[in-house]
C-alpha cells in the first residue's frame, strides 16, 4: 500500500490536502503575483478567470449522481453569483462559457469539487480586499460571499460528506489528480488573461 496516501489518522480530505499542497501554492502565488486587486480593472481580469473556472465546475453542481454524495450541491455552485459580479464591474452582460473540462469521471469529479468549494473557504480574505475597491456582497464580489449559515459549517459539511465517501486508494489518487488539474486549469487562466491585459 501507498503510505503517502494512506495513514490511520488522516482523512480522506487532509490526504488530498497533503497530495495538492505544492500544486495549489503554485497557484495561489501566481495569483498574488498578478494583483488582483490592485484596481478594479486588475479585479474584472481575476473575474474573468473566475468565470472561466466556474462555468468548467458549474456542470458538476448540477450533476445528479454528485448531487447524491454531497449535501446541497447545486446551491453551492456560484456561477450566477458571478456573472452578476462581471456585469457589475465591467457594465456589461458576462458572455456566455461552456465547461471546458470534457467528460469527467466521478473521482476525478471530486478533485475538481474540492478544489471549488475550497476556494470559498478562502475568499473572506479576497472579500476583505474587494472591499477596499469599493465592492460587497452585493455589488460586483458576490461570488466571494460567505454561505448565510457561515464559511466554516459550510465547509465542514461538505468535507464531512466527502471523508465519508467510500473510495478505493485508486479512487483517491484519481480525486487528487483532478484537484491538481484544477488548479492548473486555474494557473492557465491567470497566465493567460493576466498576460495577454
Amino acid at each position: 500500500m501507498d503510505t503517502t496516501l494512506q495513514t490511520a489518522s488522516e482523512t480522506r480530505i487532509q490526504r488530498l490536502k497533503a497530495l495538492t499542497d505544492e500544486t495549489h501554492k503554485r497557484l495561489d502565488d501566481g495569483i498574488m503575483a498578478a494583483q488582483p486587486f490592485a484596481s478594479r480593472e486588475r479585479y474584472a481580469l481575476f473575474l474573468d478567470v473566475q468565470h472561466h473556472f466556474h462555468a468548467d465546475v458549474a456542470p458538476l453542481y448540477h450533476s445528479p449522481e454528485l448531487g447524491k454524495l454531497l449535501p446541497d450541491l447545486a446551491d453551492r455552485c456560484r456561477l450566477d453569483a458571478l456573472r452578476q459580479d462581471v456585469e457589475d464591474v465591467t457594465g456589461k452582460p458576462a458572455p456566455e462559457l461552456s465547461a471546458q473540462t470534457g467528460d469527467l469521471d466521478l473521482p476525478t469529479s471530486l478533485g475538481w469539487l474540492y478544489v471549488a468549494e475550497g476556494s470559498n473557504l478562502g475568499a473572506a480574505f479576497l472579500l476583505k480586499e474587494a472591499a477596499k475597491l469599493g465592492l460587497s456582497e452585493e455589488f460586483g464580489a458576490r461570488h466571494l460571499a460567505g454561505h448565510p449559515e457561515g464559511r466554516g459549517l459550510h465547509w465542514r459539511t461538505f468535507v464531512a460528506a466527502y471523508n465519508g465517501l467510500e473510495l478505493s486508494e485508486a479512487e483517491e489518487l484519481r480525486a487528487a489528480e483532478g484537484a491538481k488539474a484544477a488548479f492548473r486549469r486555474v494557473h492557465t487562466l491567470v497566465e493567460q488573461v493576466f498576460q495577454t491585459a
